[in-house]
């Protein structure tokens, strides 16, 4: 039986679903690796009637709602703890604990320095033991991403927008990221490999950056502080290049950083981004596509382009995650209100879905360090409820 490569998969996937035409050399974007065997998230099925949460899910996975916006968090015993869940949760990751369990961070999405970030955390066997915060006073803390190193990157989504390096057991306080830039911030993906952080702007002519830090320490952590930020030139062939911002902190009056490299390229409202084996994945919700970027080739392409695919189920593209089989989980703002799985096999099919919350966006997917647990939240919640809820879904995900 033929192995199916990675190039063999971003090949099958374009086809399958459509592809920005970027010319012959997007063939060779990705090197050839071999694939896991996928046999988890493949065939979900159909989503099932609604379940008491108001979540449709699949045959063999079950779910519930386990925080609520503006009411104190319950321990799996029953007793409240001191936090009371954020409004307007959004971006999160799970990290895993020295007791075996882990933690969930969740960004809050106010504005006016009424943001910060929120944390659950989890016992062995996956009950909630604590809440509390681990950042505030900041504004608009959309997205972000996990560092290997153990901490979260909260983003703050404004035109002044900055970076949070936060402790997700909340005993260090928050450390801006002088070296991440000031721009409008949506996301982030620290590449390990090559010692890059990638970041995405939410604006409509929003910018893809790289950040290379002046220091990689003895344990693996970056220095934050000080290095070199780069926007991506790319030309018709998908081939990207990084010019160096000359003032990566600008100030009000001053250009933005969007706009300091004038053949710099444009995309349509930058979302979530993720690194997972040499490449990384991000959204751009203005044109509803999902991007791939190959770290060692340095080539860019097309994973899904609603536009063009043949199945157009996918809308509103926004939070990302990867599994660790390679499965590509996609957040909806709007659309749907699903999170979608973009397969292996250019197949396209929903994990969940959320009924009567059609005012709202699904944010902050993150799966737990066993593989068996997705978290996620609805920002504003369902109709005539809470301004956020997060949730729970129980399955694999390996």
């Amino acid at each position: 039986m033929k192995t199916l490569d990675r190039r063999n998969f971003l090949l099958n996937s374009l086809g399958a679903m459509g592809a920005l035409s970027l010319g012959p050399a997007l063939t060779s974007m990705v090197s050839a690796q071999p694939f896991v065997d996928y046999r988890t998230l493949k065939n979900l099925g159909t989503l099932r009637a609604a379940n008491a949460a108001g979540m449709r899910l699949p045959e063999g996975f079950t779910g519930q709602m386990i925080a609520q916006s503006g009411k104190k968090v319950r321990r799996a015993d029953g007793s409240e703890t001191a936090y009371k869940w954020h409004t307007l949760p959004d971006g999160g990751a799970c990290f895993a604990t020295e007791d075996g369990g882990w933690i969930y961070a969740s960004n809050s999405e106010v504005p006016l320095s009424g943001g910060g970030v929120g944390a659950l955390r989890f016992d062995s066997s996956g009950g909630i033991i604590d809440a509390y915060s681990i950042l505030d006073g900041t504004t608009s803390n959309c997205a972000g991403g996990p560092t290997p190193w153990g901490t979260w990157l909260s983003c703050e989504e404004y035109s002044g927008g900055r970076v949070f390096e936060c402790d997700p057991y909340g005993k260090k306080p928050g450390v801006l990221c002088e070296g991440l830039g000031k721009f409008k911030h949506e996301a982030a993906a620290v590449d390990p490999v090559n010692g890059h952080i990638y970041l995405t702007e939410d604006e409509s002519d929003g910018r893809f950056y790289r950040y290379t830090p002046s220091e990689i320490y003895a344990d693996g952590r970056m220095n934050l502080q000080k290095g070199l930020l780069e926007v991506a030139v790319i030309d018709r062939d998908g081939n990207v290049s990084w010019a160096a911002l000359d003032n990566p902190v600008p100030g009000t009056f001053a250009t933005p950083t969007r706009k300091q490299v004038k053949n710099s390229r444009a995309f349509d409202g930058g979302e979530g981004i993720w690194f997972h084996e040499g490449l990384i994945y991000f959204t751009s919700k203005g044109d509803n596509r999902v991007w791939s970027y190959s770290t060692t080739e340095q080539k860019l392409g097309v994973v899904y382009d609603r536009s063009t695919a043949k199945s157009k189920i996918l809308s509103g593209v926004d939070n990302v995650v990867v599994s660790a089989d390679g499965h590509i989980l996609v957040a909806e703002d709007g659309g749907d209100m699903q999170i979608v799985i973009l397969g292996p096999y250019g197949d396209i099919y929903p994990m969940v879905q959320l009924v009567d919350q059609d005012d709202s966006e699904i944010t902050g997917p993150a799966i737990n360090p066993l593989n068996n647990t997705l978290y996620f939240s609805s920002q504003r919640g369902p109709k005539g409820g809470s301004s956020g809820a997060t949730y729970q879904i129980l399955g694999s995900f390996a």
